[in-house]
């Protein structure tokens, strides 16, 4: 059974720095994508960043490109997000999720199967 337990969330000011982790569990990722995806009240779930698994190539949404930067640790099976200059418009449930990777629909939410439980982060002006 797989499993994606996310950490890191929290509060703080704007400018400031968070990172997330995703632990993973259950079965072997070489063929995955890992990715984060974010909420905020009121709105759809969105893309925000990915992780090829097997090479390591990262992809980003344009309003997070620059500040936020997702990475791996293969022997530890986590994906982290290092989420810096943080803005209000950050404020969201923060969401690991994984997905066989494809290059033309690793934005997309159905691209992904497994989902965490998600974190919240929230940035104070």
């Amino acid at each position: 059974q797989v499993q994606l337990v996310e950490s890191g969330g929290g509060l703080v000011q704007a400018g400031g720095s968070l990172r997330l982790s995703c632990a993973a569990s259950g079965r072997t990722f070489s063929r995955y994508a890992m990715g984060w995806f974010r909420q905020a009240p009121g709105k759809d779930r969105e893309f925000v960043a990915t992780l090829a698994w097997s090479g390591g190539n990262t992809y980003y949404s344009d309003s997070v490109k620059g500040r936020f930067t997702i990475s791996r640790d293969t022997a530890k099976n986590t994906v982290y997000l290092q989420m810096n200059s943080l803005k209000p418009e950050d404020t969201a449930g923060y969401y690991c999720a994984a997905g066989l990777f494809y290059y033309n629909s690793y934005r997309t939410l159905s691209a992904y199967d497994y989902w965490g439980q998600g974190t919240q982060v929230t940035v104070s002006s």
